[in-house]
C-alpha cells in the first residue's frame, strides 16, 4: 500500500512538472511570434526604411558662383576647371606610408603635406575627401592615372577655381572668396539645408564672400545646392549615385564698375599709397573704386602659403586696408568751395567780398598766427581768387566768422560724416569735429582757432576718397545727387540740398573758379591743362601730417618720408556738362596739383575715351 501512495505522489509530481515546462514553453512561443510579427508585419515599414539607409546616403551638390562683370560687359571674375588630387582618408590605413608611397612620383610641396596630416583624423572620422594637390599639370595629371590601379583611396577629380581675372585691380572693390568660419558655416548649414556629405565643386571646397562685392552680394551669388542619392557598400564605397535636385548657379553680377579706368588708376598711381574713386554722375553709380597697394585676390581664394600671407599681414604698405573707403585723410583745401557755398548762404561773403592776404591770418584772440603755403601772400583776394589760387588766409578769415555749429551741419549735408555708399564693404563714414565730441574724446573745450582750421580742412576735419568724390559729384550737379553705389543699374532716388541764398548763378561761377584751377595760368593744378583736350573743374589739396611754428620745422619735418603732406584732388568734367567726378589721393604725395592731379587726369581721360 505504502508503495502505491509513493508512486501516485511521483505521478503527481511528473505530471505537475509537466504541466509547468508546457506553460513556460508556451509563453516563450507567445512572446517568439510576437516578435516575429512586430519585425515583419507591424514595424515592416519602419526597419525597411532603417535597412534602405544601410546603403543610401543624400549628398550635398555644390552649386557654382555667379560670374561678376563691369559696366560694359567685360568679366571680371567667373569659375574655371582644373584638376585636384582627391583622397579618401577612410580606406587609408598609414596617411605617413601613403604620402611616401605617392611622393615618389609627384612633388608634393611640403605645407601640403604638413595641411593633409592635420586635417586626416578628422577627415577620416567623419569619412570625408581630402585635397592632396590642387590645381595640378597634364604631366602630373598623368603620371597619377598610369598609376591609379595602385591607390584606390585617390583619384583625381575635376573642380573649379575662383578665378579673378583682374586680382592686383579690383582686389579691393570686388573682394575674394574663402572658407567660412563657424559662424558662416552655421549660417551656411541652415539656409541651404546641407547634409553632412557635400560634393564639392570647388577645389577649396565650400566658399563664401570674405570682403568686397563678394560679401556684400553673397545671397545673389552664391546659388542653391542640389542633392544627390549615393549607393555605398558596407564599406562606405560608392555603387551608384543618382541626382535628386540639380544644383542652381549663383546669379551674375553685372556692376558699375569700368575696366579700363581701373587699369588706368593702377598704372598711375604706380603701386604708391592711395586712392581713386570715379562717380558717373547721372545716377551716382560708382565707376572707378581703386586702392594702392592691392593684394593677390586668387592665391587667397583658392589657396595661400602662410608664409606668404604672413608677409600681406605684416606689411608695412597695409596691402588690405581699402584706402578708398577707409583712409582717413584732411581734405585739405579741397573743402574750400564748401566753405565757399556755406559763407554766401548764411550771408558772410558774396563774390565781390575781399580781403588783403598778406600771407596769414592772426587770430584775434590770442595773437596765434595762422600761415599761408604762400610766402607773402596772394595780396588782394576776392573768392574767384581765393579757390583759384587757393588762399588759406582768406578761408582762415570766413571760418573765423562762421558758427561751428552750422558749418558742422553744412558739411554732413554735403557727404561728410556718413556713409556715402550704399553697397560698399565695411566703409568708415568717420565724422564731422563740432564742440561736443572734442569735449567727449580730448576733455577739451572748443577753440575759435579749431574753426579756423576746419576752413581750409586741416584739424580735426578727415574724409575719406569715397566722401571726397561723392562732395565733388555734388558740387558739379549743383546740390543733386544719388547715394553711391557699386551694382549697376540700381534703382535710387534723387536728392537735393536747399538753399536760401546759394543761387544758379553762385553755382556758375563756383564752377568757372574751380574751371580756372586748371585752365588759369595761376590756377593750383594749371599744369593739368595741356594733358587732356577739354574743361575740367577741380580743387587741389595738400594735406599736412605735422604742422611747426614756421617754415623751416616744416622743412625738417619733410625730411621723414612718411610724415611729408598728402596730395589731393577733386575734379569733374567735362566742363559745362560733366559726366564724370573723381577723387585721388597718394599718401605722402605733397603736391595735389603736380601729383594727385595727373592721376585724376588720367582716370578721366580714361572714362571719356581721350
Amino acid at each position: 500500500m505504502t508503495e502505491i501512495n509513493e508512486t501516485f505522489k511521483e505521478k503527481s509530481s511528473f505530471n505537475k512538472r509537466l504541466i509547468f515546462l508546457y506553460l513556460t514553453f508556451g509563453i516563450l512561443g507567445i512572446i517568439f511570434y510576437f516578435q516575429i510579427f512586430n519585425l515583419q508585419i507591424s514595424n515592416y515599414s519602419e526597419y525597411e526604411i532603417a535597412a534602405e539607409n544601410n546603403k543610401n546616403e543624400e549628398i550635398s551638390v555644390q552649386p557654382l558662383r555667379g560670374i561678376i562683370f563691369d559696366r560694359n560687359g567685360e568679366i571680371l571674375v567667373n569659375n574655371v576647371p582644373t584638376f585636384d588630387l582627391i583622397t579618401k582618408p577612410f580606406f587609408i590605413d598609414n596617411p605617413y606610408d601613403f604620402l611616401l608611397k605617392i611622393s615618389s612620383f609627384l612633388k608634393i610641396e611640403k605645407e601640403d603635406k604638413e595641411i593633409f596630416l592635420a586635417q586626416f583624423e578628422r577627415a577620416k572620422v567623419l569619412n570625408k575627401e581630402l585635397t592632396l594637390m590642387q590645381s595640378i599639370s597634364d604631366e602630373e595629371k598623368a603620371k597619377f592615372l598610369v598609376r591609379s590601379h595602385m591607390f584606390e583611396n585617390a583619384y583625381v577629380g575635376k573642380r573649379y577655381l575662383r578665378n579673378y581675372l583682374h586680382p592686383e585691380i579690383f582686389s579691393h572693390s570686388i573682394g575674394y572668396v574663402g572658407r567660412p568660419n563657424e559662424d558662416e558655416l552655421e549660417t551656411l548649414i541652415s539656409t541651404q539645408g546641407l547634409n553632412k556629405k557635400i560634393n564639392y565643386s570647388y577645389t577649396n571646397q565650400l566658399i563664401v564672400g570674405k570682403t568686397g562685392l563678394e560679401f556684400v552680394y553673397e545671397d545673389m551669388l552664391k546659388g542653391k545646392f542640389g542633392d544627390n542619392l549615393r549607393q555605398v557598400d558596407a564599406r562606405g564605397r560608392t555603387i551608384d549615385e543618382t541626382i535628386s535636385s540639380v544644383p542652381m548657379s549663383g546669379e551674375n553680377l553685372y556692376t558699375s564698375l569700368d575696366l579700363e579706368s581701373h587699369k588706368a588708376a593702377h598704372k598711375a598711381l604706380n603701386n604708391r599709397k592711395g586712392a581713386v574713386v570715379a562717380v558717373d554722375i547721372r545716377d551716382g553709380s560708382i565707376v572707378t573704386l581703386f586702392s594702392s597697394p592691392t593684394f593677390p585676390t586668387n592665391q587667397l581664394a583658392n589657396g595661400i602659403l602662410k608664409k606668404d600671407f604672413d608677409q600681406l599681414i605684416e606689411s608695412e604698405e597695409k596691402p588690405f586696408f581699402n584706402r578708398a573707403l577707409k583712409g582717413r585723410y584732411p581734405p585739405a583745401s579741397s573743402i574750400k568751395p564748401a566753405i565757399a557755398i556755406y559763407g554766401i548762404e548764411e550771408g558772410l561773403i558774396d563774390w565781390d567780398f575781399s580781403i588783403f592776404d598778406e600771407g596769414f591770418f592772426t587770430l584775434p584772440e590770442d595773437g596765434r598766427i595762422y600761415r599761408d603755403w604762400k610766402e607773402g601772400g596772394h595780396g588782394n583776394t576776392n573768392l574767384f581768387k581765393a579757390i583759384t589760387q587757393s588762399s588759406n588766409t582768406y578761408f582762415f578769415d570766413l571760418a573765423y566768422r562762421s558758427d561751428i555749429n552750422q558749418l558742422n551741419e553744412h558739411l554732413i549735408s554735403l557727404g561728410f560724416g556718413e556713409k556715402a555708399c550704399i553697397d560698399c564693404f565695411e566703409e568708415d563714414k568717420v565724422f564731422v569735429p563740432e564742440p561736443m565730441w572734442k569735449l567727449n574724446k580730448h576733455n577739451f573745450g572748443w577753440f575759435k582757432g579749431d574753426t579756423v582750421n576746419m576752413g581750409v580742412g586741416q584739424g580735426y576735419l578727415v574724409s575719406t576718397p569715397i566722401q571726397l568724390v561723392k562732395y565733388a559729384y555734388i558740387i558739379a550737379n549743383k546740390g543733386k545727387y544719388s547715394d553711391l553705389s557699386l551694382k549697376k543699374d540700381l534703382i535710387k532716388n534723387e536728392k537735393s540740398i536747399q538753399f536760401n541764398k546759394f543761387t544758379n548763378d553762385d553755382w556758375y561761377k563756383l564752377h568757372e573758379s574751380m574751371i580756372n584751377v586748371v585752365e588759369g595760368n595761376t590756377g593750383t593744378a594749371r599744369r593739368l591743362k595741356d594733358k587732356k583736350s577739354y574743361l575740367v573743374a577741380a580743387k587741389t589739396g595738400t594735406a599736412e601730417l605735422v604742422s611747426g611754428d614756421n617754415r623751416e620745422q616744416y622743412v625738417e619735418t619733410r625730411l621723414d618720408d612718411n610724415l611729408r603732406d598728402h596730395a589731393l584732388i577733386i575734379a569733374f568734367g567735362p566742363m559745362p556738362n560733366p559726366r564724370y567726378a573723381v577723387s585721388v589721393v597718394v599718401e605722402n604725395g605733397e603736391s595735389g596739383g603736380s601729383v594727385a592731379g595727373p592721376v585724376a587726369i588720367s582716370v578721366l581721360n580714361s572714362l571719356l575715351q581721350e
